[in-house]
């Protein structure tokens, strides 16, 4: 079983997230057990603060490390070791398919979701071991990103998706964009399902197929040719 510990301010956004579907269902057949951690109960002092102003000047406030160190090393004592203290930040690693991998194959996984203007280096520095971001663009908060993360690890653990041949051929699994998908009802508003498809010919099928992503491919995403 993997475990996976989310530090957070928020914790109840991710109630929906991760009480239905298929992370849900993973959770249930004992396969993965996600534990959320409010951060602010590891603050100490009379407001229990998190966050505080920038040496130096600027904007908005920073979290402190204080609370976020007391938070990891605490719950770090109980069960497995932590494999990765994982910082969701827009100054982090790019999130891809093969770092979904990568982290799928590990046993325990930390993800801290950070708020305000950003962490303390210091947060960085001393406990971070992977930093991760979504893409080129500034959220609120981390909590959406380390949802985003949880979700595309937890559905690559064998036997999460009864059938573990639909995330090899999976958009980016095999380097190419998924070829085009159909079911029924054969024609719909004039629009027809590839007759291929139709022939019953594996052969010819899977030649489509691959036909298909890579043209896929270099129409939407030229750089993944390279």
């Amino acid at each position: 079983m993997m475990r996976i510990d989310v530090l957070t301010l928020f914790p109840g956004m991710f109630a929906s997230a991760f009480g239905s579907s298929i992370i849900k269902r993973a959770q249930d057949k004992g396969l993965v057990d996600i534990a959320l951690t409010n951060i602010r109960d590891y603050a100490t002092g009379k407001h229990r603060s998190v966050d505080d102003k920038p040496y130096g000047g600027g904007a908005g406030m920073v979290m402190m490390c204080g609370p976020v160190f007391d938070a990891v090393e605490d719950i770090g004592k109980s069960g497995e070791t932590v494999d990765e203290v994982i910082l969701l930040t827009p100054q982090g690693r790019p999130f891809d398919h093969g770092l979904a991998v990568d982290l799928a194959s590990k046993k325990r996984l930390m993800l801290i979701a950070g708020r305000y203007e950003g962490f303390d280096e210091r947060i960085r520095t001393g406990l971070a071991t992977v930093e991760i971001s979504l893409g080129d663009y500034v959220l609120s908060g981390g909590e959406i990103p380390a949802m985003a993360v949880v979700d595309a690890v937890v559905r690559l653990l064998p036997g999460v998706l009864g059938h573990d041949e639909a995330t090899i051929e999976e958009s980016f699994s095999t380097g190419m964009l998924e070829y085009p998908q159909y079911t029924r009802p054969c024609v719909f508003r004039d629009m027809s399902v590839p007759e291929v498809l139709l022939s019953g010919n594996h052969g010819a099928i899977r030649q489509w197929r691959d036909e298909q992503a890579e043209k896929r491919t270099r129409e939407r995403r030229p750089d993944m040719m390279d």
